[in-house]
């Protein structure tokens, strides 16, 4: 399929639920879907892996189909001859036959059914896996802009439409093709005259089916759009259960899901609608065929031209060919839906990783020392092009010192913490870590470089050991207990039901926040990167969890290049340097004596933290 550029790619995904499509993405939508089914050719290279079931699938379907078309020469036979007096004896050879036929029948179609079934579901799993790793390798650009819901539908919903398409419709399509192609050749052996009859009505039925399943596809992939958006819009609103609780939305944001259903409802009875009048068409237009290639016949019998032994076979062979039509009409749609979900597969596969390794990366020191130089950089967040988010910053973070970052809220202090893990790439100016320019870096050895703690901590559905242990996931049950213990986190751990092995629930629920501060701790003290970046590590906790989470943090900085983001003064009046940023720009710098003395964009947000601790007080 064309590639195109990320923002047009962004159009392809539908808008969120409630969002009014401008008309230009619609007839672009669907001029892409008028196309064939060119994008299940996704699958060719999964399905190629596992070439020794394909194979066992297609033998089973050439053997159940020829035993199936082996039937009607059967029955064309006991009608001509067995009936006679004199050879009533065939007759229970030939129902004898009938019997073996009918169970290679049945043992071939079980073989097919196990194979396709079982491939079904091997190749999406593999899809899904490519996905998802494809996923995670975007940059945090890519998921500014898109929504998770979409995406978890496009992971989920689409790959089982595939699934369904692989593991049933592609057997049926070729089963039917094998029969019909086979039918429609023991047909031209049985009358010739009435197969270049058949052949002419052919024709007729298949290019409005085929035409009009396109319009099927158009609607199917309009469906699968309203779906995927509905679905994001209860993912976001359902992550913010507690948000939408506490200011009583739960009316408003019910009432937009049921109208985003509703659309969705509405999409699908379109689909189902074009499908149904589709089917309709084919069953009879396909029956008329048979009616009249039958009536025809009957007149040769009648004249003696051919037996009605003949008449029957042709008879059973054109409704073979007839039922592989008319199913096959069916599993159209069917493919098509599934050529839609691919197609948006597609799109994602698509989409480059705007960030990563470069083709021949430049190799660390062997000795990390953990220096960070910012080097004239300059950067503005793709969304927000009006607004740069740092300009022209430089300094240097030297092996094992310790530099607080400070400033209003928005002015450009995270930015650097993005920068130097590279979720982004500055556009002007450099960053270096340890004199290597972390674009011509490879990503995972920068990565592995760094630990990041941050104010929102991300605590997974997994057990504590999980949790702790998921940065670096070969170290060992002691050493995750180690890591805990520096990090304070041992004590509460161990009074939890099943200790180390306790399932935190989504986002740790059942953790307080300085619990969850310290398992993140942990995991930054089991890493054992020279870099540590702090991001308001302790800004949402109480006086209590915050004197603990310090301690811990005390101990994971010693010997480590500690960059630290925070406005409490308790946080940074220790810190080597600080760093003042004010509008994206370096404003001052030094230590915190230097710049209260200095009086300037420092000594004010300074003094402003002094007088709330003193009303505090007051009011205490």
């Amino acid at each position: 399929m064309t590639l195109h550029t990320l923002a047009d790619r962004r159009s392809n995904l539908p808008a969120p639920a409630g969002e009014n499509r401008k008309p230009g993405e619609i007839a672009a939508r669907e001029a892409r879907s008028r196309a064939n089914l060119k994008p299940l050719q996704l699958l060719r290279p999964y399905v190629l892996k596992y070439k020794a079931v394909a194979i066992a699938a297609l033998i089973a379907l050439i053997v159940s189909s020829s035993a199936t078309l082996m039937l009607p020469f059967a029955v064309r036979e006991m009608i001509d001859r067995g009936f006679s007096p004199e050879k009533q004896s065939l007759i229970n050879i030939y129902f004898a036959g009938l019997f073996a036929v009918g169970a290679l029948l049945g043992i071939s179609s079980a073989i097919r059914f196990y194979c396709v079934s079982w491939l079904g579901e091997r190749v999406i799993a593999d899809v899904r896996a490519d996905v998802f790793r494809h996923l995670s390798r975007l940059s945090a650009a890519f998921y500014e802009k898109t929504h998770s819901g979409e995406i978890m539908s496009r992971l989920n919903a689409d790959t089982t439409q595939i699934k369904a398409a692989v593991s049933t419709s592609v057997s049926q399509v070729l089963r039917n093709a094998v029969m019909f192609i086979g039918a429609l050749v023991l047909m031209v052996f049985t009358s010739l005259k009435l197969s270049l009859l058949v052949l002419v009505v052919i024709p007729v039925i298949i290019v409005p089916l085929v035409l009009y399943g396109r319009t099927v596809r158009r609607y199917s992939r309009i469906a699968q759009d309203e779906v995927a958006a509905s679905s994001s819009f209860a993912s976001e609103n359902l992550s913010a259960i507690r948000t939408m609780q506490a200011f009583t939305s739960e009316t408003l944001v019910a009432n937009r899901y049921a109208a985003a259903v509703s659309r969705s409802f509405d999409a699908a009875v379109s689909r189902t609608k074009r499908r149904a009048i589709m089917t309709a068409s084919a069953i009879f237009l396909i029956f008329g065929a048979i009616v009249g290639v039958l009536w025809y016949g009957a007149h040769d019998v009648m004249e003696g031209v051919i037996t009605g032994g003949i008449l029957a076979q042709f008879v059973l062979y054109a409704v073979i060919a007839a039922a592989c039509l008319s199913e096959f009409s069916e599993i159209f749609g069917e493919m098509q839906q599934a050529a839609g979900a691919a197609e948006r597969l597609s799109e994602l596969m698509a989409i480059p990783a705007e960030i990563r390794s470069p083709a021949d990366p430049r190799p660390f020191p062997d000795h990390a020392k953990g220096e960070v130089t910012f080097e004239a950089v300059s950067f503005t967040y793709p969304l927000r092009p009006d607004h740069p988010a740092l300009h022209n910053v430089s300094f240097i973070a030297r092996p094992g010192e310790r530099v607080a970052i400070v400033g209003p809220s928005g002015s450009g202090k995270t930015t650097i913490f993005n920068l130097i893990l590279r979720f982004y790439d500055a556009h002007q100016g450099r960053i270096l870590v340890d004199r290597v320019p972390v674009e011509k870096a490879d990503l995972t050895e920068l990565r592995k470089r760094i630990s990041l703690v941050s104010q929102d901590t991300i605590i997974f559905a997994e057990t504590v050991i999980d949790n702790i242990r998921y940065g670096s996931p070969d170290a060992s049950d002691e050493d995750v207990r180690a890591a805990a213990k520096a990090a304070l986190a041992n004590t509460f751990i161990e009074q939890l039901p099943e200790g180390y092995n306790t399932l935190l629930g989504e986002r740790g629920v059942v953790l307080s926040g300085g619990q969850r501060q310290r398992i993140a701790i942990a995991r930054a003290i089991l890493k054992n990167a020279p870099i540590l970046l702090l991001d308001e590590a302790t800004s949402a906790l109480d006086q209590e969890s915050e004197k603990l989470v310090q301690t811990a943090l005390e101990r994971v900085m010693r010997g480590r290049t500690t960059l630290v983001i925070a406005h409490r003064l308790a946080t940074v009046i220790n810190a080597d340097r600080i760093l003042v940023i004010d509008g994206g720009e370096l404003v001052e710098e030094g230590t915190h004596a230097q710049l209260l003395g200095a009086g300037g964009v420092y000594a004010r947000l300074a003094g402003l933290q002094l007088e709330g601790h003193q009303e505090g007080a007051l009011a205490s």
